[in-house]
């Protein structure tokens, strides 16, 4: 199928697209059968996105902010929505709830199917005394009735979100689970280790659990002083985390935010992936996780807790381990027992690389996908409550 004959689909998120949401232009990049276009309220510094393809309500200036305003508020929008209309669209497909129900006026004056892909916090973050969510996500919770009976298609990224959804009051025959996939042609092993590292991969924030690292890893380097604490990312947290390291760890480097490129070469260099994550207050717990799919493509074991719907990607005592939830002594002790057994690393390893391959591969997890995009767009009707009929045994 040439790129002429392609049908679109619009691939919504408010902004587009932080550095952090690698796994959406992945996903958007790797269909074959529909061509993506980017739309949102505007662009933020981040990924790069063809210009051609990408459309925002705000374009800039104070005329863009107001429009921008009148959107997020009113879901007012009429040059943004006829330009999406020009395009022909097959259906939406938006990223997160709060996204999902930003977009969902606009789909309806496209006439086109939406679909929703809930990632993590979208589906656990819900109580609101014990967080500050931001304006998309408080909205989003106020009114969730409105999507969950729109008639739109849901797509958790774990079975752990799925039942999430379902205890949320979302319609069972409109959830599926579609696991979003890992590269593993980009993500596959490369250079040898550089030593006893520890890697760590994403945000500053209590739920990912860096704190818990770094008091495993301080056990650690007390047997093992060699060892060392690469953490790549930034966040809230990283100045009280790094006075923690500071005081704790012997051998440690914050590397702040860095490009999906620099991030492979750690993977490759290092000996365990260790990400931590914790249910919090809030109730955000971590959904799937793409860094430990992307660390077990690489070949490399993960240690981490046994929480939320890590389990379904990490096969405990096969591909990594996984401790009790806040467990930190349990943490190291395993991440000790794979920095001093080479072989039991490879082995793990080795597990990892082919699991990712068998089951979470991109290119097979976005054929399913465009499986999906066909099946909706042909039983294409207005979303009205529930108007699209067709029902969905499975993703």
């Amino acid at each position: 199928m040439s790129s002429l004959t392609k049908p679109n689909v619009i691939v919504f998120s408010d902004h587009l697209l932080y550095p952090s949401e690698t796994f959406i232009r992945a996903q958007a990049t790797a269909l074959s059968e529909f061509e993506p276009v980017y739309a949102g309220s505007r662009r933020v510094r981040g990924l790069d996105l063809p210009d051609r393809r990408t459309f925002t309500v705000n374009p800039g200036g104070m005329a863009g902010k107001l429009r921008e305003f009148s959107f997020k508020l009113f879901g007012f929008a009429p040059n943004f929505t006829a330009t999406l209309s020009a395009l022909n669209p097959a259906l939406v497909h938006a990223h997160y709830a709060a996204n999902g129900l930003r977009v969902l006026p606009i789909a309806r004056k496209l006439g086109v199917p939406l679909i929703v892909t809930l990632h993590g916090a979208d589906a656990t973050a819900t109580n609101l005394r014990h967080q500050k969510p931001h304006f998309g996500h408080r909205h989003y919770l106020k009114n969730k009735k409105t999507l969950q009976t729109s008639g739109a298609l849901f797509l958790a990224v774990s079975e752990f979100i799925r039942r999430k959804l379902l205890e949320q009051g979302f319609p069972e025959e409109k959830v599926l689970v579609h696991y979003t996939g890992v590269d593993t042609k980009m993500f596959c092993p490369g250079s040898i280790e550089s030593g006893p590292v520890i890697l760590f991969v994403g945000r500053m924030v209590e739920s990912k659990g860096a704190e818990f690292l770094i008091r495993a890893a301080a056990a650690v380097q007390s047997q093992l002083p060699a060892a060392e604490v690469v953490l790549i990312g930034d966040g809230p947290l990283r100045a009280d985390l790094e006075k923690r390291a500071q005081k704790q760890l012997r051998r440690y480097r914050f590397l702040g935010m860095q490009p999906q490129e620099e991030v492979l070469k750690w993977m490759s260099r290092s000996s365990l992936l260790c990400v931590p994550s914790v249910k919090i207050p809030s109730g955000t717990e971590e959904a799937f996780g793409m860094v430990y799919a992307e660390a077990q493509a690489v070949g490399k074991p993960v240690v981490a807790f046994h929480s939320g719907g890590i389990p379904e990607v990490v096969s405990h005592g096969s591909t990594g381990f996984l401790a009790p939830e806040r467990n930190w002594q349990a943490l190291a002790k395993y991440m000790f027992v794979f920095l001093e057994n080479p072989e039991l690393r490879k082995r793990f390893g080795l597990a990892g690389r082919e699991r990712m391959v068998r089951h979470f591969d991109l290119t097979h997890r976005t054929k399913v996908l465009e499986q999906i995009y066909t099946r909706v767009s042909r039983n294409k009707t207005l979303l009205d409550g529930g108007a699209m009929c067709c029902k969905f045994s499975g993703a």
